[in-house]
């Protein structure tokens, strides 16, 4: 089984990304063989297409409703055929992997598109591809366009498996606003040494870019009636924080796991500001407050605190729901704390409730009655046995967000990592106004907080003839309150994507599909019973009439076999 051809060709237009992944595969033996296609895309990416074409034949995958999918998948399963295609694989990468059978000197052609918004983070947008064909390939090639019409800022590749002889088959040419970045290594340039056929390309090609940001009230840009607005204010004064760290000691954190959250904690109590003030809660079955109230992150306080970090040891049972409240309670009776400020909990636990109240439908409703919208609550679960679920309700529930510590090497840094994505806070309470009679299916454009590095995204659809848009930022600085007011000339707006000849022409509607999918599916995962209903019927309605595979919708794939064999791609989450 030879792949000849392996194409990864990927076309960024303003943070979107569409990335369409072309195998094509011969079978040289002289009797039948499995042709496999596996890819690994970005967890946050949602596939819209796949299709298998043998000898001339196209088997395209049908997405549908996931519910009736697995209905008729069960049927196929109960006369004994195979599982389903998609799984995660490790903290930002799930795998794509379907094989079939082909008939001596057959050739099939396997081609996969998927979509994803890109996400600033720490003041970059990170395009991920993983390149693993795992055999020499005569034409392989990754082609990446972007265009971003407020100008790319600066734009750097990378790569996990790149040689001197490798980067010889790179190449980037870059303008104002466009990019294009081609690697298109030889056979030759592939081998790992010139006598064996092995690969050197295994690993992760990485684009990663930043745009110019000028106008203060963001960007807006517009295609066929669809509007997308860009906001990441820089260069403001940062809100001091307030920020107590519940860490979890219990037995099951010992070893590995709590010298890597010491590393992490040694480390982030290094990054806290001298006006940020700060404490540790410590639990096990016992909760242990280290100071009764927050201290100022002096030189001399972050010192005794570390020395404290360096004798956490792990023994005992779980008690999230006790030690949750106490840290409520220290921020609750917090004195002498800068006026405008930013006040956050973050919770790191590697397991589910065992001491205390166990039951996380009542923690969660306890530590929302207790935070009651004042501070901001995330989570981090490490490892696999953490109810994943029960974290991430209780921290959008709470203004925050939720993420997996995934047990390896870098786990320390994962931590770090995190608490630098949190550790800038430059804008509370964000309200991103449009006139209510001129846009409709707008999505979210109230946030609570804004960090530095990060991007607020809003879109939604214009009604008919509207020359101008308004827009209304309204938000709290560190030294005072905002209001940003910009106007958008349709027309001209529409003018900057007419005449470029590789954008799909609707991206801004799927990406406005793409957000607001997203952002149904997060809301229904901290609504009442009765509103999940409602949001997950718009996010599947949505999903099936832009044809993404969401956690509510399934792809079909039907193989070329005697009794028509078909398998079942579904999005995997998080919570597994």
């Amino acid at each position: 089984i030879e792949i000849y051809s392996l194409h990864v060709d990927c076309k960024v237009t303003s943070r979107f990304a569409h990335t369409v992944i072309t195998s094509k595969i011969v079978n040289r033996a002289n009797e039948s063989r499995e042709a496999t296609f596996e890819v690994e895309l970005p967890k946050t990416a949602f596939i819209t297409n796949f299709s298998m074409s043998i000898d001339g034949k196209v088997y395209p995958g049908i997405i549908k409703e996931k519910a009736s999918a697995q209905k008729e998948y069960d049927t196929a399963v109960s006369r004994g055929q195979s599982a389903g295609l998609v799984k995660i694989t490790d903290r930002k990468l799930e795998q794509f992997h379907v094989s079939v059978s082909i008939a001596a000197a057959s050739k099939v052609t396997f081609e996969l598109t998927y979509e994803e918004l890109l996400k600033r983070r720490l003041g970059k947008f990170n395009l991920l591809m993983k390149v693993q064909p795992k055999q020499l390939v005569k034409h392989f090639e990754i082609n990446v366009h972007i265009f971003e019409p407020q100008g790319i800022r600066f734009l750097e590749t990378d790569s996990t498996f790149m040689t001197n002889e490798l980067s010889e088959a790179l190449t980037k040419v870059q303008s104002e606003t466009k990019a294009h970045i081609l690697f298109k290594p030889t056979v030759e340039q592939q081998k790992i040494n010139p006598e064996l056929d092995g690969t050197l390309l295994n690993g992760d090609f990485v684009v990663r870019y930043d745009v110019k940001r000028g106008a203060t009230a963001g960007d807006i840009q517009i295609v066929n009636g669809y509007f997308v607005h860009y906001f990441a204010p820089h260069e403001m004064p940062v809100f001091p924080k307030n920020v107590i760290f519940v860490i979890d000691r219990s037995g099951s954190m010992a070893g590995r796991k709590i010298e890597q959250t010491r590393d992490a904690l040694l480390k982030i109590l290094q990054d806290l500001r001298p006006e940020d003030h700060f404490s540790f809660i410590t639990f096990s079955s016992k909760v242990a407050e280290w100071e009764s109230s927050l201290l100022q992150a002096t030189a001399e306080n972050v010192e005794i605190a570390a020395s404290l970090v360096q004798t956490l040891s792990a023994a005992g049972g779980t008690d999230i729901n006790g030690a949750l409240l106490t840290a409520v309670s220290v921020l609750d009776k917090a004195e002498r704390l800068p006026d405008r400020s930013v006040s956050m909990i973050i919770l790191l636990t590697d397991g589910q409730p065992t001491f205390g109240e166990v039951n996380v439908g009542v923690i969660q409703e306890n530590v929302q009655k207790a935070i009651n919208g004042k501070y901001a609550l995330f989570c981090l679960g490490f490892g696999f046995d953490v109810s994943y679920k029960f974290l991430e309700k209780m921290a959008l529930s709470n203004g925050g967000i939720a993420r997996r510590i995934y047990e390896n090497a870098d786990a320390a840094l994962q931590l770090q990592g995190f608490y630098q994505e949190v550790a800038t806070p430059i804008l509370m309470k964000i309200e991103m106004q449009y006139p209510e009679n001129a846009v409709e299916g707008l999505t979210k454009n109230n946030f609570k907080l804004f960090f530095e590095g990060s991007e607020i995204i809003v879109s939604g659809k214009l009604s008919n003839e509207l020359d101008l848009l308004p827009v209304e930022i309204k938000a709290q600085s560190h030294a005072s309150d905002l209001t940003l007011k910009e106007e958008a000339k349709v027309e001209e707006k529409e003018q900057i994507f007419q005449n470029q000849s590789y954008i799909f022409g609707n991206f801004i509607e799927r990406l406005w599909a793409y957000l607001t999918i997203q952002q149904l599916l997060e809301k229904s995962i901290s609504a009442p019973e009765e509103d999940q209903k409602t949001l997950e019927a718009r996010a599947l309605e949505l999903s099936l009439r832009y044809s993404f595979v969401t956690p509510l919708t399934s792809m079909v794939v039907t193989k070329p076999d005697d009794n028509q064999q078909a398998e079942l791609a579904n999005k995997p989450s998080e919570a597994g």
